[in-house]
């Protein structure tokens, strides 16, 4: 994290995981003796509806929990991504679910992460997982938690409730990652021309 703090908003339908993603950052930061702080909101119809949870992780005290300009913003469906690529920071990073999204990101004064994560989910064969796909990448672009720390969380959060959903989330986790590499790797490429 080359800040000391990083302003995070995880937004889609409700349903898509947006809260547990939130929750998944907060308890990496907080087994790396990070300061987080984090708030969620739905939109009046709850599952299916809009949702969307804000963090914040720190190394230093957390003043305000709102996060009116967030750094980075991981969206996982086009309203989410009308709503709050606006927002995002100057030099922040806007990461896109491009399966659920029709056009991509219009803003160039900022990094952007592009991964199918509805289509990693399908192939996968859990629909639910989409988050931890777009996640693996976010963690894998950003360094803002260790990889490890993402997936103790995910171990700690699963195995006792649903075991058989830890392995499926770790996978996506991990072609999230995969996913990070490969655009980092063709990004690197294009520059070099």
């Amino acid at each position: 994290m080359e800040n000391s703090q990083m302003r995070i908003i995880i937004a889609g339908f409700g349903g898509q995981g947006v809260v547990l993603t939130g929750n998944l950052i907060a308890r990496a930061a907080l087994k790396e003796n990070k300061n987080v702080t984090g708030m969620v909101a739905y939109g009046a119809e709850m599952r299916g509806g809009t949702a969307f949870a804000a963090v914040i992780v720190s190394d230093e005290e957390i003043a305000c929990p709102f996060v009116e300009i967030p750094d980075a913003a991981i969206v996982l469906n086009q309203p989410s991504l009308d709503k709050f690529e606006p927002d995002v920071a100057a030099g922040g990073l806007l990461l896109v679910n491009t399966s659920l999204v029709k056009r991509g990101p219009k803003r160039e004064d900022i990094d952007r992460i592009l991964v199918p994560a509805t289509e990693i989910a399908q192939r996968l064969g859990q629909l639910k997982v989409a988050n931890l796909a777009a996640l693996g990448a976010f963690v894998r672009h950003t360094r803002l938690v260790k990889e490890e720390s993402i997936r103790q969380a995910v171990k700690d959060l699963f195995a006792e409730k649903n075991p058989a959903l830890t392995a499926v989330n770790l996978a996506a986790f991990e072609v999230g990652i995969e996913q990070s590499r490969i655009q980092k790797a063709a990004c690197s490429a294009l520059k070099k021309r």
